[in-house]
């Protein structure tokens, strides 16, 4: 099977995106340039879908009001996708991995809030407020940092 190039955010983009849902076009242009902060034209993105319909990736099939035509990820396609974020997933670790933060008793790691608690002259990081309590510390309404007191243990 002839395998397309994904050679470009804009093209990544629109197979996450399909990897949701069926989409159409014009639906995965003003999506892709709305989260990328670009504009994204149908020369990006129409013979992309062609050229995933010829390696039989995607199925284009008309609906909705409108009739317009909506592209769906075939069996092989997701297992494409699925391959394509396996390749990628490294970049997306070693961007985000400097922005993560360790919670201190359960490990998990937590990109946004989370609760930060002096403790014996240092700062502990936790994922919530009930971790820090587990841990043995009780966090102030001012530790916590973006992040509501959640029960998920």
């Amino acid at each position: 099977m002839h395998k397309p190039k994904v050679s470009n955010m804009v093209r990544f983009y629109g197979l996450l995106l399909l990897s949701e849902k069926k989409r159409h076009g014009y639906e995965l242009m003003k999506e892709i340039g709305e989260r990328l902060d670009k504009k994204v034209s149908p020369g990006q993105i129409y013979p992309f879908l062609s050229e995933l319909e010829a390696d039989k990736l995607v199925h284009a099939g008309r609906a909705g009001e409108r009739d317009k035509i909506e592209y769906e990820l075939t069996p092989e396609g997701k297992k494409f996708v699925e391959s394509m974020i396996l390749r990628f997933g490294g970049l997306i670790e070693i961007a985000f991995k400097p922005h993560l933060t360790i919670c201190t008793q359960c490990g998990c790691k937590v990109f946004e809030g989370g609760v930060v608690v002096p403790f014996k002259g240092k700062k502990l990081k936790f994922c919530c407020g009930h971790c820090a309590a587990s841990y043995g510390v009780k966090p102030s309404a001012a530790s916590l940092v973006g992040h509501d007191m959640h029960a998920h243990h």
